[in-house]
Order: C-alpha cells, then sequence, then structure tokens
C-alpha cells in the first residue's frame, strides 16, 4: 500500500452536503487516508462548500481562507500543505472561484469525487489539476424521468456510477460502509452522533424563479429503494436512532422508478429496520403532498409526523412569480389537513420576502398566513439575486433598504409566533432522542424561573419528533434529583413544562425510556 496521509473535511451548508462529505470519506478511509477532525492535523484540508446564497458563499470563502491560513508558518509534521475546494460553490463556480482564490490549491467538481484520493495525491505530488468550467448539469441527464436511471453522470451521496465496479473494494477498514449495490456509496461517519441523514435523491426537475441549485445539481433522480434500505441498515449498526431522509425533493421520489408513490411504500421499510426508533422526511413540496403520503406520515409507527413544507410566500402573486404553487388558504387547507390526523405534527417553514414586484399588501398576505398557520420553525429570507436565474432578471426589484426593512419585520414577527407555538405545546407528550449531556447545553435552563423547575435539574438534551436537527429548536429533559440519567441516543419519554423560545423543557415520565443506548 502507499504511503498513508491525513486529510481532514469541512463541511459547510446542508445535511446533504453532510452526506456527501462521508461519502468523500468512506472513499479517502477506503484507499487508505487517515481522516482527522481537524483541518490543522491534516496534510490535505479538503473544503465541502455551499453555493446557495450569498452568505453561505461568503462562510465556504471564509472556510478556504482559515484553512489556507493554516499552511503559514514553517513546515512540520502534521502542517497542513493542500487546501481543496469541493462541494456546491466549487461546481458552480469551478475556474472561476480558482481564479478568484489562490489559496486553494484546486477547486474540484462533482466529476471528480469518484476519483478524490487520486486528485488529492496528485496534489499534494506538486501536480495541478486544472478547475472545470462549469456547466448545466440539468443536460446531463434525460428530459424523461423514466430514461435516467443508469446513467453513467456522477451524482453526489449516490456512490460511484454504474460503470465504476465498486464492489472490487475489499478489506475495507472498520467504520467503512460497504457499496453494496450499482450506485451505493461508501461512507464513513465524521461525527458519532445517533442522528444522520440518507440521501434519497440528487437535483429537482422544478424551475422556481430565484433559485439556481438544479444548474449545479442536475435534474432530479432518485435513489433505488435497495440502496436506501441497505444505507439506513449500516447507518443503525453503527449507532445511528435517527435518519433524515434529504434530497432537493423528496415529494418527487419515486417518479424516474415509475412510482411517483414510492416513498409511501419506503417509509414503513425504513421504520421496520432493527435499532432505528425514528424516521424524518425533510424538503417536501407543499404541490406535490398526496393523502396518501400524507397518511403515512401521520400514521406509521416510527415515522416522525414532521412536515418541512417548502412554503417560500403565501401571496398568490408573488408565487406565481416565483413560479410556485398556492396561497394562504390552499396551504392553511393543508395544514387542517395534516392536523386533522396528528394534532402533535411539527411543521417547519422557510419564506423569502423582497421578491420583485412584492407589494405591501402581499407582505400583509404573508404575515396573515404566518399568524394563522401556527409552525414551529420559520426561516425568513431577503431576496437577493442570483446569476442565472429568471428572477435575475425581473423588473419591479427593491432597494436593498426595502428589502432589509422587510426582513427585520418578518423575522421580529416569526421569533413571536415561533415563542408562541412553543408555550401551546406546554402540556402535550413528547418522545425526546438524547443527543447530549454535556453540561454547557444543560446550561440553557439559566434563563428559566427557578419556581418552576420545582426540584427539577437538567440530566439531558435532545429533540422531540417535531423539532429537526439543527434547525427547529431541541428540548431540555429535566428530572428529579436521583433520578437515572437517560444516555445518548436513548429515546425517552416526556411531558413538557416550559418553553424557552423555540426550546423547550420536558420532565422525564416515571419508568424506564424506550429505546436502546448507544
Amino acid at each position: 500500500m502507499s504511503e498513508r496521509r491525513t486529510v481532514a473535511l469541512v463541511t459547510l451548508g446542508c445535511a446533504r452536503n453532510e452526506v456527501d462529505s462521508e461519502e468523500l470519506a468512506g472513499r479517502l478511509a477506503a484507499d487508505g487516508w487517515d481522516l482527522v477532525d481537524d483541518a490543522a492535523d491534516a496534510e490535505v484540508a479538503v473544503v465541502n462548500t455551499c453555493g446557495f446564497v450569498d452568505a453561505a458563499k461568503k462562510d465556504s470563502v471564509d472556510a478556504l481562507l482559515e484553512a489556507g491560513a493554516l499552511k503559514s508558518g514553517p513546515e512540520g509534521p502534521g502542517r497542513t500543505r493542500a487546501v481543496v475546494a469541493v462541494g456546491c460553490m466549487a461546481e458552480r463556480y469551478g475556474k472561476e472561484l480558482a481564479d478568484a482564490l489562490p489559496e486553494a490549491d484546486a477547486v474540484l467538481g462533482f466529476d471528480d469525487y469518484a476519483d478524490i484520493s487520486e486528485r488529492l495525491r496528485t496534489i499534494l505530488g506538486g501536480g495541478v489539476h486544472a478547475p472545470h468550467v462549469p456547466r448545466d448539469r440539468r443536460r446531463l441527464l434525460p428530459i424523461s424521468p423514466a430514461d435516467r436511471q443508469g446513467t453513467d453522470v456522477a451524482l453526489p451521496g449516490h456512490g460511484a456510477a454504474p460503470a465504476v465496479d465498486t464492489g472490487a473494494i475489499t478489506d475495507l477498514p472498520p467504520g467503512v460502509a460497504p457499496a453494496s449495490g450499482p450506485r451505493a456509496p461508501l461512507r464513513r461517519r465524521l461525527d458519532d452522533s445517533p442522528v444522520a441523514s440518507v440521501k434519497l435523491a440528487s437535483g429537482c426537475d422544478r424551475r422556481c424563479s430565484f433559485c439556481a441549485i438544479p444548474s449545479f445539481r442536475g435534474s432530479f433522480i432518485s435513489r433505488r429503494p435497495s440502496d436506501v434500505l441497505n444505507e439506513a441498515r449500516w447507518l443503525a449498526g453503527q449507532g445511528v436512532r435517527e435518519v433524515m431522509l434529504v434530497s432537493e425533493n423528496n415529494t418527487s421520489y419515486g417518479k424516474d422508478l415509475g412510482d411517483i408513490r414510492l416513498l409511501e411504500t419506503l417509509l414503513p421499510e425504513l421504520a421496520a429496520i432493527d435499532g432505528l426508533e425514528r424516521v424524518r422526511v425533510s424538503y417536501l413540496q407543499p404541490a406535490e403532498m398526496r393523502p396518501g403520503l400524507i397518511d403515512v406520515l401521520t400514521g406509521t409507527d416510527k415515522v416522525a409526523p414532521y412536515f418541512d413544507l417548502s412554503f417560500q410566500h403565501s401571496a398568490p402573486g408573488v408565487l406565481r412569480a416565483m413560479r410556485r404553487f398556492g396561497d394562504t388558504e390552499r396551504f392553511l387547507g393543508l395544514l387542517e389537513t395534516i392536523r386533522s390526523k396528528a394534532p402533535l405534527a411539527g411543521v417547519r417553514s422557510n419564506f423569502i420576502v423582497g421578491f420583485p414586484g412584492e407589494t405591501e399588501e402581499d407582505v400583509e398576505e404573508l404575515e396573515r398566513f404566518l399568524t394563522a398557520a401556527r409552525l414551529d420553525a420559520i426561516g425568513i429570507f431577503g431576496y437577493s439575486d442570483e446569476e442565472g436565474t429568471e428572477a435575475a432578471g425581473y423588473d419591479g426589484k427593491h432597494d436593498p433598504e426595502v428589502v432589509a426593512e422587510r426582513l427585520a419585520r418578518l423575522s421580529r414577527l416569526a421569533d413571536e409566533l415561533i415563542a408562541q407555538r412553543a408555550e401551546d405545546r406546554v402540556g402535550e407528550p413528547s418522545r425526546v432522542m438524547v443527543e447530549s449531556l454535556d453540561p454547557e447545553d444543560l446550561d440553557a435552563l439559566e434563563d428559566l424561573d427557578p419556581g418552576e423547575l420545582d426540584g427539577l435539574a437538567a440530566v439531558a438534551v435532545g429533540r422531540g419528533a417535531h423539532q429537526g436537527p439543527e434547525t427547529d429548536g431541541q428540548t431540555v429533559v429535566v428530572a428529579p434529583a436521583g433520578a437515572e440519567k437517560p444516555a445518548v441516543g436513548q429515546f425517552v419519554d416526556t411531558e413538557i413544562i416550559a418553553a424557552l423560545g423555540a426550546d423547550l423543557v420536558a420532565v422525564l415520565r416515571p419508568g424506564p425510556g424506550a429505546g436502546a443506548a448507544r
């Protein structure tokens, strides 16, 4: 075997990027690389960038510059020798990013992922890998979804293209998922959290006028159910207790496999995997919500009644300009249907304000929807042009000051409504997955009136079924002195007794908590 090298993966952006990083980690570990947590301890720092909006791009550039600074000073053992950009920003800008950011020794696109080990060894050896010229990845797959399976297009998070014999890799190191199908990825976990994401599909066929993601992520293509199930089984064997299904649009899953209702079949199979206690679905399009899918999400044991719905706005004129469906009344009707089947269901969404042509009446309509919707988590974003999108060429754009004022106004309302919704949940039962016993996390109770604790002390921090990872707040679990403390990865039954903004406080119910500790 060739000389072992050290590499660190720095991941920015969404859960889909986290999955991609773990695929890269699996490929590198299988080829003899030692993965380290800190870029300062690695010969190569690989920064998985986000290219979604300006703020995310800035964070990605800052991370590359920070990693580049590690190369300064006298070279010695463990000193960083190369910084490599991968991910959405690298794919979207390619040579342009490489020219603008000489601190990065290479900018690699998605097509380089299958040969990531060779690419990094070349760079460490002083070689140069020419950055790619970006192209519209929607044009790489057939127009008809039914013809997309079996193509040799690189799809991050899906594993190798069919032309690559992943089955030839033998003697995998511990902790690396075996490639068990034509597109099943090698994967190595980069943390020991009891929750992990599983990529359900890649790309998007929707043409929202503000969104550039399809141009660099490509058209929609589903992973085969067997690959999703095998990866989830492997994760359960690694100690994962909750899996979250991610893609650009989970409600389209299966349309290229001949069954648009395939998700309704897959979810119960995932929930039946030994060791998994919760399955969560993210990225749902309101226009594609089907009665059968709502039934499965609200009525299947171990499937969280959780609805991450991409509303974006509620004024019909703005939505049509966005190339999207719906209005306030239709969206409220959808929420009413969901809650009629699962009154405790969690719902979150994101919204764009200051869109070109948005009127004061449109803003008031959005405020009306938010006030009536009772959402658990609300993200408000100010509109900004994204190059290559239809909306970038729209008339009726607002001055930045107007966008900033509307952003601040709706953000204040969102904070108030989220806090109100959390207060509404006081008294509800909640099955919480424990994620941390760290004393710093438990300090969240400092803002609570001591009288409300009444002899209770914080013992754990986790999330209920209505709380998605990292985005929707957390639950601090409290218990009487002397109570047996839960373990990370354990599910415990609680009752919500207080709210702290978006966060909740819940008391451990008597009796053993169900679910196994890791």
